[in-house]
């Protein structure tokens, strides 16, 4: 990570998943509980990720504070994201937030019913 003119650590955002316009990420700089957020044209929302004994059990969906939320159908995709991928988020959050390994972008090209 390169400090910008300010000398503050620049903040990469690993980019998961895109979804017909819709982008599912991480931010480098995030901690626990595991979430991803969802941008669209920058609109944003987050999803938490509620693990129990290795499961994701739940799944909480809210605002980002200081941003736009998603429109009503960006986050019915963020939603099917989300919970489609809820296993494979877990993994990829800790990939890279405990083994720091790269994650790899996938863009999912069908619609999730």
């Amino acid at each position: 990570m390169v400090p910008d003119s300010s000398n503050k650590p620049l903040i990469t955002m690993p980019k998961l998943y895109e979804y017909f316009g819709l982008i599912v990420l991480f931010y480098s700089d995030e901690h626990e509980p595991i979430h991803v957020h969802g941008l669209c044209q920058g609109r944003e929302c987050r999803a938490e990720l509620v693990v129990t004994d290795g499961r994701v059990v739940s799944v909480r969906f809210g605002a980002v504070k200081g941003r736009s939320p998603l429109k009503r159908a960006e986050m019915a995709d963020f939603r099917a994201v989300v919970r489609q991928r809820s296993d494979d988020i877990v993994s990829k959050w800790v990939d890279f937030f405990v083994w720091h390994k790269p994650v790899k972008s996938e863009r999912i090209n069908r619609r999730i019913r």
